[in-house]
């Protein structure tokens, strides 16, 4: 009789370790996201601060494009905004409106020889470019560690006490507007 109880005690202690090694799993997962998370944030910090100085090199040749030059500055505030307003959704949509709006501005300097051959916007162009590249990185790596969080959620027998735990799947950073994904189109 008292092995019955030994044989029910262990087995209570196997499914609380594998219990334990579960949630230490997930939060694992879920601290990898965050961060990927914070990764993204730094390169768009980043961004953000070289925004304004190339916009300010480009305004001193490009006059007459001076509407978007404003795009690019909004569209910057409006990625900041999204960032601070916490809503993953929000920030995506910015982002990829930004990114949109910079390779637009990148290839309006096509069209100023003198702006393409000053030495301070080739600089800014070359960390802009820099740091968008990072974003990439940073994406990739961010949408690599949601699938294998939602993976991790989805797999049996951890998506039985997953969502008992409180955990719900991650989203992807992902191009939601399809015009997005076009080639930019400068016309004069």
């Amino acid at each position: 009789m008292t092995w019955i109880i030994y044989a029910l005690m262990a087995l209570v202690a196997i499914i609380v370790i594998w219990l334990i090694a579960v949630y230490n799993g997930l939060i694992t997962s879920k601290n990898r996201l965050a961060e990927a998370w914070s990764d993204i944030d730094v390169q768009l910090k980043r961004r953000y601060d070289l925004i304004p100085n190339l916009v300010e090199t480009v305004k001193g040749y490009a006059t007459h494009e001076q509407e978007t030059l404003e795009k690019v500055i909004e569209a910057r505030n409006q990625a900041i905004a999204a960032q601070n307003s916490g809503d993953l959704v929000d920030q995506q949509q910015a982002e990829n409106n930004l990114s949109g709006l910079l390779r637009h501005l990148f290839a309006l300097s096509e069209n100023y020889p003198d702006l393409k051959a000053n030495q301070n916007f080739l600089e800014l162009q070359r960390e802009l470019t820099d740091t968008e590249d990072k974003i990439q990185a940073a994406r990739r790596f961010y949408n690599g560690n949601v699938r294998d969080f939602n993976t991790k959620l989805q797999l049996f027998p951890t998506n039985i006490f997953a969502k008992k735990l409180g955990f719900s799947p991650a989203e992807f950073f992902e191009i939601k507007d399809d015009s997005q994904r076009e080639t930019v189109k400068v016309n004069f």
